[in-house]
């Protein structure tokens, strides 16, 4: 294999067998062959490695972790390897993803033709593949997070043109080696959710361009191994946007967004658009936000723009 076009497609597997084989037959399937994939497993308890063990090719590489590290940590050991493997690019992921032969070659040229240090795909609805699920991001100064361009808008070529964005989700995300040495690995701490704003977001403060490739398209099955309404999506989410606000805003924005955010929390309960426990469930994972972000001792951050196209 050319090690200049070699790519590490990582993806991070816990109780994936309902649709990782079909995720290794899109990757097998890429007229792009010179990649290895990386299937990191977080201990499943399910089929997960057998199914994986059905696809007998070379350039499949399973690790197996003795215990679930999260997403997070699950991508930095794919990323580690894949380096020492002198692989020139990292794809980052979902293994509930579906996509055409052509996906890493389109990300590879468009990466090339802009002269970016990472890609990204439109990815769209699995089950309504008509609609948009992202096409690029920004950072929203204002909500304290990212927001996905298009989101829940029919694919009526709105969003077909390439173009420098943010933010995008590693869902699926295409990075040049380089770009960690400038900017680091991802934020184990995270475990799961927000560790991917938090990268994309110390990306764009050091300068890495990214670029949003709509020819490469993607099929995403969103929350289908989470669950988008269950108290660990719920959980990981309060208690990750807390530490990502106090690790990357300056402290007297903590004055307006953690305030904002158990407002928040309050109007979903009074609203009855969560179950009681699912409001405990919040409030916990609010105050382990906190101490978090005081145990990992992490320095104070400057302040952002917003970045939403104008």
């Amino acid at each position: 294999m050319n090690s200049s076009g070699l790519v590490g497609i990582v993806t991070v597997t816990y109780n994936s067998g309902a649709v990782v084989g079909d995720f290794i037959d899109c990757v097998l399937k890429q007229r792009h062959s010179e990649f290895i994939l990386y299937v990191i497993d977080n201990a499943s308890a399910d089929n997960t490695l057998q199914v994986v063990s059905t696809h007998p090719d070379p350039r499949v590489v399973v690790v197996r972790n003795p215990a679930n590290e999260g997403v997070a940590e699950g991508n930095n050991i794919g990323i580690r390897a894949a380096i020492k493997d002198g692989c020139s690019f990292v794809l980052l992921i979902n293994n509930d993803t579906a996509f055409e032969p052509d996906l890493l070659g389109e990300l590879i040229e468009g990466m090339r033709k802009h002269e970016c240090d990472m890609a990204v795909p439109k990815i769209l609805f699995f089950d309504e593949p008509q609609k948009i699920w992202s096409a690029g991001g920004y950072f929203s100064a204002w909500r304290g997070s990212a927001r996905h361009f298009g989101f829940g808008r029919k694919d009526d070529g709105t969003y077909d043109r390439p173009r420098a964005v943010n933010y995008n989700p590693t869902c699926c995300m295409l990075i040049e080696r380089e770009v960690f040495g400038r900017v680091g690995l991802m934020d184990a701490n995270y475990f799961v959710y927000f560790d991917d704003t938090d990268f994309s977001l110390r990306a764009y403060r050091t300068g890495v361009r990214l670029f949003y490739i709509p020819s490469a398209r993607l099929l995403h099955k969103v929350s289908s191994l989470t669950g988008a309404e269950s108290n660990f999506t719920y959980r990981y989410s309060i208690r990750n946007h807390v530490y990502y606000l106090l690790k990357n805003f300056p402290r007297w924005y903590g004055l307006y967004y953690l305030p904002a955010l158990q407002i928040h929390i309050f109007a979903k309960y009074l609203l009855l658009l969560r179950h009681p426990k699912s409001f405990w469930v919040a409030q916990k994972a609010f105050w382990e936000g906190i101490s978090l972000f005081l145990s990992a001792a992490v320095p104070p951050a400057r302040a952002f723009e917003s970045t939403e196209a104008r």
